[in-house]
């Protein structure tokens, strides 16, 4: 009963016309700046963040949350339509949904995501509503130990989904591991990897190697083939909604991934990048059925899973923030910002001191995602006349926003110059058939998994054996191993070859 009264007083909040005005403004924003390549929540929020001084405290973070589910969302139509992931959780969705426009399908994969997207929003939302008190405990269980061991089975699990070579896909995790070492170390302040470069002391940003290695590469690909062997934006598009086939297979896979997305967006650490990697590895691992086309290849459920995971855990990443007070990731990082710009301390006590500012944001959720599907859905024709642009007008085009999008994260002239080098790293990878996705997981998850690991042994005063004496951490890194083992066996590895093998 508690709960329903909650949800009318933040109902009552979220539909003064006042909030609804900052919700859309949000959503719309969030959304134009994902289409944009390059150009990701983290960046549009940081720049946007002074522009909230003046609102009042409600109306700021609805507008900033609107900003973070719109650029969820509109980030998938760049990586459908362009190949560039402009948000870590969109990585994957690259794979199968960039294949679905080359086939003359990007409405089908754009429908999609927004459906997925929608679903999985509302889902995540009524679980931060009807579960926040009691999931926090989960996150109270994690240690350093269980974090570390857990982000051990995340980079594992992108081994085993990675397409191709299980030797290549493990040296995309280590090149990503190493990459995310560079920069200050947080203990002893002392530069490693820098080279005595001013700009590596801060480390390479996640959108420099992204857009380098999928926006570039590819495009550099593209340029060294024939017009006529180009395979970007040459197919007919065969209509905007999805087929009374692609509706059978893509709903059982929006119900799996919101449900991982959901419990994966509660752990600090990369919640909605895990969310939408275990997503499509689950997938994967699900039987394909007749006539449906392979993983890797532009199959429905490749998109749709990914893309519901990581808008549920994008919603329920606001859990350990709102009742913790511990942002799980950048973009919740500034909120706190914003939250403490308007003198408001979050952790458990906002629900209590301040009922009307988190039952409303919650409420104001449920209004966004709505206003996202109807903003999208109709959009879908807009953005597919993309396609039809000749692709010597694109590629200049794509260049340009990624180098505006990487230069407004740091206005610095260095990250553009690094972008064009992990654009031929992009296209050396592309010539040698070695899947990038993993390099960034590894890349984004290695600087998290060292300071766990630190933690753990400082904890434990440097005894390796906390990792397997506590029971969480033990049974997750029992996990890896086993998937390891399972998919070194020569009857599951020969299979899987067979399942990724290149036309």
């Amino acid at each position: 009963m508690d709960l329903f009264t909650n949800l009318s007083l933040g109902f009552s909040v979220a539909f003064t016309p006042i909030n609804l005005m900052y919700a859309f403004v949000g959503c719309l924003l969030g959304t134009l700046i994902g289409v944009l390549p390059g150009i990701g929540p983290l960046a549009t929020i940081a720049m946007l963040l002074p522009a909230t001084y003046a609102l009042p405290p409600v109306s700021a973070l609805i507008m900033l949350a609107g900003i973070y589910y719109g650029a969820q969302y509109g980030g998938s139509t760049t990586a459908i339509l362009v190949n560039l992931p402009g948000e870590s959780s969109s990585v994957v969705t690259v794979i199968d949904g960039y294949q679905m426009a080359r086939q003359g399908r990007a409405g089908p994969a754009l429908a999609a995501a927004g459906m997925g997207s929608f679903f999985a929003g509302c889902v995540g939302t009524l679980v931060l509503a009807a579960f926040a008190v009691p999931l926090t405990e989960v996150a109270f269980l994690f240690g350093p130990a269980e974090y570390f061991s857990l982000m051990i089975l995340g980079l594992i699990g992108a081994v085993v989904l990675a397409s191709g070579s299980l030797l290549k896909a493990f040296g995309m995790i280590v090149l990503g591991l190493l990459l995310g070492m560079v920069g200050t170390d947080v203990n002893s302040g002392v530069a490693r990897f820098s080279f005595d470069i001013p700009e590596l002391t801060d480390g390479i940003g996640f959108i420099v190697i992204a857009m380098g290695v999928f926006g570039y590469g590819e495009i550099i690909s593209n340029l060294g083939k024939h017009e006529s062997e180009r395979e970007v934006f040459t197919a007919d598009v065969k209509g905007l909604l999805p087929n009374k086939q692609d509706f059978k297979r893509m709903v059982p896979a929006i119900l799996r991934g919101t449900s991982l997305g959901a419990v994966l967006g509660i752990l600090p650490g990369g919640g909605a990048v895990m969310a939408a990697f275990a997503a499509y590895t689950l997938e994967k691992k699900t039987k394909l059925q007749p006539g449906e086309v392979p993983f890797g290849k532009g199959n429905i459920r490749g998109v749709a899973a990914p893309e519901a995971a990581n808008n549920a855990a994008s919603q329920t990443s606001f859990i350990p923030l709102l009742t913790l007070g511990i942002p799980p990731n950048a973009v919740m990082a500034l909120m706190v910002g914003a939250m403490t710009i308007h003198n408001i301390q979050p952790g458990p006590q906002v629900m209590t001191s301040n009922p009307e500012l988190f039952w409303g944001l919650i409420a104001s959720m449920w209004i966004g995602n709505a206003m996202l599907i109807i903003l999208n859905l109709p959009l879908i024709g807009i953005w597919i006349r993309l396609l039809s642009v000749p692709y010597r007008w694109l590629f200049p085009a794509i260049v340009l926003f990624c180098a505006i999008g990487v230069y407004s994260t740091n206005n610095n002239t260095w990250d553009i110059w690094m972008v064009a080098m992990f654009g031929v790293i992009g296209y050396l990878f592309i010539k040698l058939g070695a899947e990038p996705a993993p390099l960034l997981l590894g890349f984004i998850l290695g600087p998290m998994m060292e300071e766990n690991l630190r933690r753990a042994l400082l904890l434990s005063r440097g005894d390796w054996s906390v990792f397997v004496t506590r029971g969480l951490s033990a049974s997750l890194l029992a996990v890896a191993v086993l998937l390891l083992v399972i998919v070194l066996l020569p009857s599951i590895k020969k299979k899987r070859e067979e399942a990724f093998v290149e036309d």
